[in-house]
Formats: C-alpha cells, sequence, structure tokens
C-alpha cells in the first residue's frame, strides 16, 4: 500500500467512520429526490473520489463504477459496483464514450495542484458518451474562506466560477452553475431530521442563507 493511501485509510476512519450511517441516510435522500434528475436508471454512471459509496451505493442505475486511493472503499460498495483503486488522473480503464455520467462530490480540493485536476477532467471527457454528463459538488472558498482550511488535505482551492472556467477549457459545455448549493460539511455536524433536508432541496431560495458547496453540471458536446 502507498503512502498516501495508508494517509487516506487513516483520514477517512477518524473523519467519517462516527457518522457514516448518518450520511448514508443523507446521500439516500440526495440520490432519489435530485441528483436522480441527471441520471436515468439505465446509466452507466461513474463515482469518482466514492468515499465510503454513499452515492453510488443509493443511486438508482444500470452500470455502476467506482474510483478512489483509498484501499477501505471496496469493503463499502454495494455488490455490483466495480471498483477502480488508482490515482484519478493516470488512465481510466475504461474505453471512450463508455460513462453517461461521472459524480464527483466534495473530491476536487482533495487534488494535490490545477494540472492533476486537468488530467482528471481529460479522462472523464474521454470516457463519457457525447451528451453524457459530469456532476460535481465541492466547497466553495467565496463563501468559506477561513474553514476551507480546517481539513489537511484540502490542497485546491475552487470556485464554481473558476471549476465552471476549466471544464470549458477541457471542452465541456456549462449546464448548471449553482455557486451556493448544500451547507459545508457533515463532519461534525448536528444530525437533521431528513424531512428537513427535503425541504431545503425543495427550496432554493434556502441555498442563499445555508450553502457553502458549489454545484456544477457540464456536458460533453454531442
Amino acid at each position: 500500500m502507498s503512502e498516501s493511501a495508508q494517509e487516506l485509510q487513516k483520514i477517512y476512519r477518524q473523519r467519517f467512520n462516527r457518522t457514516s450511517a448518518y450520511r448514508n441516510r443523507v446521500w439516500q435522500v440526495l440520490t432519489r429526490t435530485f441528483f436522480n434528475r441527471w441520471i436515468s436508471p439505465e446509466a452507466v454512471v461513474l463515482d469518482l473520489g466514492c468515499g465510503y459509496g454513499e452515492f453510488i451505493n443509493n443511486l438508482a442505475a444500470g452500470q455502476k463504477f467506482a474510483m478512489d486511493l483509498n484501499p477501505d472503499a471496496p469493503q463499502h460498495l454495494a455488490p455490483g459496483v466495480q471498483f477502480f483503486q488508482q490515482d484519478c488522473a493516470a488512465t481510466w480503464p475504461l474505453p471512450e464514450n463508455t460513462l453517461d455520467a461521472v459524480f464527483t462530490s466534495n473530491f476536487f480540493e482533495h487534488l494535490p495542484d490545477k494540472e492533476c485536476l486537468k488530467r482528471t477532467l481529460r479522462q472523464a471527457f474521454r470516457c463519457l458518451k457525447p451528451g453524457g454528463r459530469l456532476i460535481a459538488m465541492g466547497p466553495n472558498i467565496k463563501y468559506l474562506p477561513g474553514q476551507y482550511w480546517d481539513f489537511f488535505d484540502h490542497h485546491t482551492i475552487l470556485t464554481e466560477a473558476s471549476l465552471g472556467e476549466v471544464l470549458e477549457m477541457e471542452g465541456y459545455e456549462l449546464q448548471q452553475v449553482t455557486p451556493r448549493f448544500l451547507p459545508y460539511t457533515l463532519v461534525n455536524a448536528r444530525e437533521y431530521p431528513l424531512v428537513l433536508l427535503r425541504v431545503y432541496l425543495a427550496l432554493p431560495g434556502l441555498w442563499w442563507l445555508k450553502g457553502r458547496q458549489f454545484l456544477v453540471v457540464a456536458v460533453k458536446p454531442s
């Protein structure tokens, strides 16, 4: 196991094991009431930086892939999810035009630099089908100038605008750019009743009050 994989394993266990059950319930709501608008039940989907698989496990899709460096990830993935343990900036083990969607949450900020991000976006572009989507959410440093650095493994600074710019540089077309979407983090956060999450998702006006994460949806041109 590489040193980076070992470090990631330790960080995830320390940061997420205690709240894993609640996080899974949150992602059940997010996948079934929000993100399913962009992903059909027959779609071929890759969860990039899948963590413990809360997104991909709860998503209705025809074929599921997950990618992460964390060696603990496979034991958390549901049956039928094919796992790739690798550097996301290296060549993905998928043919061109394979995927209907690439989803990633709170991952790009962990990449070591923006060159790594560009290489990752190129791999996603190569593997997406024409018309396929990249759906990305993550902390928006415009609304988290100090808190952004509370996590040791945050390296790459992004806003919805900077991510949108590099996506267009790499050939994507922007479909939706939302500066404020979800609150910042579930780490050490209060476990609210999930009915409040459903209300929050249904009322985008609330996003401008509480949202600290961007949501960007980009398409590979047909």
